[in-house]
């Protein structure tokens, strides 16, 4: 008798959910055995004669469908690992990602496929141009064992470049194990997904804790605030999640519409079970709003990408305005002081994360890896104080990193790009506090002699190299940047000359 070959705890609970709907999306209505079916295809078309990819990096530049999804899974059950890129990231973001990911395959919408066809070609990595998932041709798939190394993220960090996070299958599991359990999820359960399917906010928080449990996620190609309210008042949907920016349109969108549809809309909103904000601070004016239109006091929690999701507001009891929460299930948290001793109760200190949920690595970069370690603690770089039992996040500990939108962007790798241009001699980049966004970013730049900057030149110039949320919003021309006596610039005087203006 032959012995089965084990599949993904994923894809065996999928199994137990086969004729169920799992994805609602732009390319249709599938079920869980729709997507085992794709997923299979997928993986025999990536693994062409070999029995494993061995933990080889297949990216893919796929909209959020179906067939993001069962590339992702296919991808995983032909032993690959998955490398989601961005579909609003221009060509040159796209190929760093290839690049330093050595990935050997590429999947690639036909629409998006010139966008990595070159570097895809420089590289000599395999394109693979799909619109839907190919039809399995038969054959056994690898069996995956859950210390192999399964998705990889890239996050912005203080050193610059995006460093790729790698997470294993057992990390992956333990975060979706962990949020399910906090969050109460259920077969029963209807997210709508609005969040960018490259960070781990929209594909572990919404996607796979949804198919883990044998729920329905549907999925929008993209935010809008009208197409969302359409769809929450039709009906159906229990969960959103999404970060302040999002919840601020929604707010906005809430605000222009007549007295009927305000009623309406605010009903539909008291028909889901649960609302979670996350990825960057939220303002109380926001949280104030928000409950006033529809009931929700939006669940606050704290993560990243290299942790998933580490501090939670309770799904049942009081949520604290400001306040991130309690450690997650199978999460430990600790706070500690300049010297790496755990902090005196009361007094802020940097959140230190151990537990089944940390990543495992920087990918090819083992000296971040290690840095980013304190005796088997993973340190946040964040500040947080405890006070009455939860955590409150007062602020990153480097001034380079910005949260604007929900994403985490390094100024210094916006720097980098914007001294490329021949009219800038000097740039600095900061956030700048803001109601909607958290943080602005904002850069001020010194024109070389003789040169003459325009804003919207540059603003031009830069989205065709950064990813828009990275595009400075606000530009200063200044004719030089404070700096100290070391000549160091200060960013704390930059920034104060944003606000002044």
């Amino acid at each position: 008798m032959t012995r089965r070959t084990p599949e993904l705890p994923i894809v065996e609970r999928a199994a137990s959910h086969a004729g169920r709907t799992a994805i609602v999306a732009q390319d249709g209505r599938f079920t869980y055995q729709d997507l085992m079916a794709a997923s299979h295809g997928v993986a025999a078309a990536l693994l062409e004669a070999k029995a494993d990819l061995d933990q080889a990096r297949v990216a893919y530049l796929v909209p959020p469908s179906f067939l993001w999804v069962a590339t992702q899974w296919g991808v995983w059950r032909a032993g690959g690992v998955a490398v989601p890129l961005a579909v609003s990231h221009p060509p040159p973001e796209l190929e760093y990602a290839l690049t330093d990911s050595g990935a050997v395959a590429v999947v690639a919408y036909p629409e998006l496929a010139e966008r990595v066809e070159p570097a895809a070609r420089r590289l000599g990595a395999r394109l693979l141009v799909w619109s839907e998932a190919p039809t399995a041709a038969g054959g056994g798939l690898p069996g995956i064992t859950p210390d192999r190394r399964a998705q990889i993220f890239y996050t912005s960090g203080t050193t610059g470049k995006p460093k790729g996070a790698v997470l294993t299958h057992a990390n992956l599991a333990a975060q979706v194990e962990s949020l399910v359990a906090a969050w109460e999820w259920s077969a029963d359960d209807c997210v709508l997904g609005v969040l960018p399917l490259h960070h781990v906010h929209g594909v572990v928080n919404v996607l796979t804790c949804a198919l883990w449990s044998g729920a329905i996620c549907e999925l929008m190609p993209r935010f809008d605030a009208d197409a969302v309210w359409h769809r929450l008042m039709r009906g159906g949907v229990t969960l959103f999640m999404a970060v302040p920016t999002i919840y601020a349109r929604l707010i906005t969108a809430w605000e222009r519409a007549s007295p009927e549809d305000q009623a309406r809309m605010s009903g539909a909103c008291r028909g889901l079970r649960l609302m979670v904000s996350g990825s960057a601070a939220l303002p109380v004016s926001v949280l104030d709003r928000w409950r006033d239109l529809s009931g929700h006091t939006l669940l606050e929690r704290y993560g990243m990408t290299e942790i998933g999701m580490a501090l939670s507001n309770p799904v049942r009891g009081p949520r604290v305005s400001g306040q991130v929460g309690t450690p997650l299930p199978g999460v430990e948290v600790r706070l500690v002081d300049d010297d790496g001793r755990e902090a005196a109760a009361g007094t802020p200190g940097e959140i230190e994360v151990k537990g089944p949920t940390v990543f495992r690595e920087y990918l090819g970069r083992p000296d971040a890896t290690r840095e980013a370690f304190h005796d088997g603690w993973f340190r946040t770089g964040d500040v947080a104080v405890l006070e009455g039992g939860g955590y409150r996040i007062l602020g990153r500990q480097s001034v380079d990193i910005i949260k604007t939108g929900g994403y985490k962007v390094s100024a210094l790798e916006i720097e980098e790009v914007l001294r490329q241009h021949p009219n800038i001699q000097e740039c600095a980049v900061v956030g700048v506090e803001d109601a909607e966004w958290g943080e602005r970013v904002c850069a001020a730049l010194v024109p070389r002699a003789g040169c003459r900057l325009e804003t919207d030149r540059i603003r031009e110039w830069s989205r065709e190299r950064l990813a828009a949320y990275k595009v400075p919003s606000r530009l200063l021309f200044v004719g030089e940047l404070p700096r100290n006596a070391l000549g160091k610039v200060l960013k704390p005087d930059v920034a104060q000359l944003f606000r002044k203006t």
